[in-house]
């Protein structure tokens, strides 16, 4: 099940505000020029930040997402409908429709399980043509980002169209390696509402992620730094037999 603040009605919608700027999504365009992808499946696509930008070079887009509080917010973002929308996970990809995958945002990290990521990759592949590039980028554990969260106790406020003055505070709730679990807190302060997100993520070492694409078919063609967080991300670029 997708963590509220993706499938909350009322935490999808401030989403996109909270999580800023989004400068890291140049990389997945850029890479998707270097290869020359026109046929783009974007897993976990969230509020669909990614697949807007890609349609809006000409590409076919599939994004897919298990939240459909997400899902609505994407589907506003493209009133052309020119990206296909699916509710599901990586395995209700269409089978051979994509040049390549991308998976933004440390999505790699929520599969806290062997059998759950495997079963992602596996369903990645299945959604990829022959040859077909999978990218996709997640923390290092040894830059320990849980430790900067944790010092980060202040109230974030910021005003969200269409909802006002929300605040955000986050937790760090648990850390029992290779998974850190945090809490994020919103406060509606135009009625004053408070809902809250339980969240876990998993942090595999760089030759454990490598192991595990291979497993599923896949070869590792480069390992890459993230241009706006450099030192802090592995991006990998993996690609289909």
């Amino acid at each position: 099940m997708p963590d509220a603040i993706f499938a909350h009605p009322r935490l999808a919608p401030v989403y996109d505000t909270f999580d800023g700027e989004r400068d890291d999504l140049d990389l997945y365009l850029s890479i998707a020029d270097e290869l020359k992808a026109e046929h783009v499946l974007d897993v976990g696509c969230g509020t669909g930040s990614l697949a807007v930008l890609l349609a809006a070079t000409g590409r076919t887009v599939v994004g897919v997402d298990p939240a459909e509080a997400s899902l609505a917010v994407a589907r506003a973002k493209d009133p052309d409908g020119k990206i296909t929308w699916i509710h599901g996970d990586a395995t209700d990809l269409p089978p051979a429709a994509g040049d390549l995958a991308a998976m933004t945002g440390n999505v790699a990290q929520v599969f806290l399980t062997d059998e759950d990521w495997a079963r992602t990759l596996a369903g990645i592949r299945t959604g990829l043509r022959p040859g077909g590039h999978f990218v996709f980028e997640t923390r290092r554990p040894e830059r320990r980002a849980w430790e900067d969260w944790a010092a980060a106790t202040g109230p974030l406020v910021l005003d969200v169209p269409g909802a006002g003055r929300v605040e955000r505070r986050m937790e760090v709730t648990d850390v029992s390696l290779p998974l850190v679990s945090f809490r994020f807190t919103y406060r509606f302060l135009a009625d004053g509402e408070v809902v809250t997100s339980d969240s876990t993520l998993r942090f595999r070492e760089r030759d454990e992620v490598e192991e595990s694409l291979a497993a599923q078919g896949f070869r590792v063609a480069d390992v890459r730094d993230t241009p706006d967080r450099p030192g802090m991300e592995f991006v990998f670029l993996a690609q289909r037999d």
